[in-house]
């Protein structure tokens, strides 16, 4: 299947739901928001929310730093 992953178009071979999809990008970070189709979906619901081909997924996650 084909996803929009932050504005890039990207082929997912094993992935069916949002935690699965994490994994498979490599996404290990625990402070990561996820947006699917314009709307957040809370971390305790990732697992069980479903993707389908030609969703938009945007991600994003902290990175610390500082002085």
């Amino acid at each position: 299947m084909v996803l929009k992953i932050n504005g890039v178009e990207k082929k997912i071979y094993s992935s069916a739901n949002l935690a699965e999809l994490l994994i498979e990008l490599e996404i290990v970070s625990p402070y990561c928001a996820v947006a699917l189709n314009q709307e957040v979906v809370p971390s305790s619901k990732h697992r069980q929310t479903k993707i389908c081909d030609k969703d938009n997924v945007e991600i994003v996650h902290a990175v610390g730093g500082g002085i």
